[in-house]
């Protein structure tokens, strides 16, 4: 079965809310909800929705400040704006940090179609130029840059390459000798203990934020997950 699109509504009026959530489910979404910008940073980078459905006026601030927030954080999700405005420079603001928006009162049928039509545009745009991403890490694999809650993270041409075995296999866990292979080569002949060590290394950079993501399975691997519960 093939995994559903999960969207993010952010709107603190619940008809709305419930209306989008049951619609989006028929439709085959999986949907969560948030009433603010603070919960929906929170799912955002708990969930990792494949687009957000922003209303622009929230009891916390502007919804298009909480999605420039996002954008300077490196975070790409796709943005499609809520919004009872309808002025010309209201919409030129939504669509210079989102990707779309949707004018109040609207149709389910219009908000499926450009929901459709923006997740269509997001990955056709390439999967090699986008970046991974796990909670709230993220990395520029052609930049070459990491961030941890927007937290620029300096790491080693190794480093750099270890981390992004463990986000390409986020929640998987992968074995000792697997990470050997695909990050130090298949001919490597020296001490397979130089893993251990560069993921000490990665966990003194990553892990300097709550939560832990880098975890250890005994005799089995390791594992970019967020703690169980």
């Amino acid at each position: 079965m093939a995994e559903k699109d999960r969207i993010l509504v952010v709107d603190d009026e619940p008809y709305i809310t419930d209306l989008l959530a049951t619609g989006l489910a028929f439709e085959g979404f999986e949907v969560e909800v948030a009433a603010t910008g603070a919960e929906a940073t929170r799912l955002l980078r708990a969930t990792r929705p494949d687009l957000v459905l922003l209303d622009v006026m929230l009891p916390d601030g502007e919804g298009i400040e909480v999605c420039r927030r996002w954008r300077e954080e490196g975070e790409s999700v796709p943005v499609l704006f809520l919004t009872a405005r309808d002025a010309t420079e209201d919409k030129v603001a939504g669509l210079a940090v989102g990707d779309d928006y949707v004018t109040k009162p609207f149709s389910l049928t219009e908000v499926v179609a450009r929901i459709g039509a923006v997740l269509r545009r997001s990955q056709a745009d390439g999967l090699e130029d986008r970046p991974l991403r796990f909670a709230d890490l993220v990395m520029d694999v052609e930049a070459r840059e990491v961030w941890r809650q927007g937290v620029p993270i300096e790491l080693t041409a190794t480093e750099f390459n270890l981390l992004r075995y463990l986000l390409e296999n986020a929640r998987r866990v992968v074995s000792k000798y697997e990470i050997l292979d695909e990050v130090w080569g298949y001919g490597f002949e020296g001490d397979p203990n130089i893993v251990e060590t560069y993921i000490s290394y990665l966990r003194k950079k990553i892990d300097e934020l709550d939560p832990p993501l880098i975890h250890t399975v005994r005799r089995v691997g390791y594992s970019l997950r967020l703690p169980r519960q």
